[in-house]
């Protein structure tokens, strides 16, 4: 699988939110040292070098379970924009944590109560980078 790639305000802003949340003690520290291990890993670009099909902050992505054919779609948002009720996912969640900087047709094992599943992203919606709005 291809590197992962995040945009440098992403970047910046996801670290600044997990500090935040280590320090309030609002991000369980197995998910912040998998999400920060993700932001490590991957390629730092500028939010204009970001590829249209890569997934990002605020980008609305749908989604397919490989295991049941069930699709969803959601965006993934910073911790305080959250609301599951408007389909806003906080980055801080496993699933957007296993999603951030992957790109459309990547296949993702995921853990869910049930055990591993494969998610596949079939399509982002909207991305705020290629629809230039690049400091969302």
């Amino acid at each position: 699988m291809s590197k992962l790639i995040i945009n440098s305000l992403d970047y910046d802003r996801i670290k600044k939110c997990i500090s935040d949340a280590k320090q309030f003690k609002s991000i369980n520290k197995a998910e912040a040292e998998k999400l920060m291990a993700e932001l490590n890993s991957a390629k730092i670009v500028a939010p204009k070098a970001i590829p249209a099909n890569v997934v990002t902050m605020n980008s609305i992505v749908k989604l397919i379970f490989l295991n049941n054919n069930k699709q969803i779609q959601f965006q993934i948002v910073y911790p305080e924009q959250a609301d599951i009720k408007k389909n806003k996912i906080s980055i801080f969640s496993p699933i957007a944590t296993a999603l951030i900087g992957y790109k459309v047709g990547d296949e993702i094992e995921w853990i869910v109560p049930a055990g591993l599943t494969k998610i596949k992203i079939n399509e982002i919606i909207y991305q705020p980078e290629a629809a230039g709005d690049y400091n969302l």
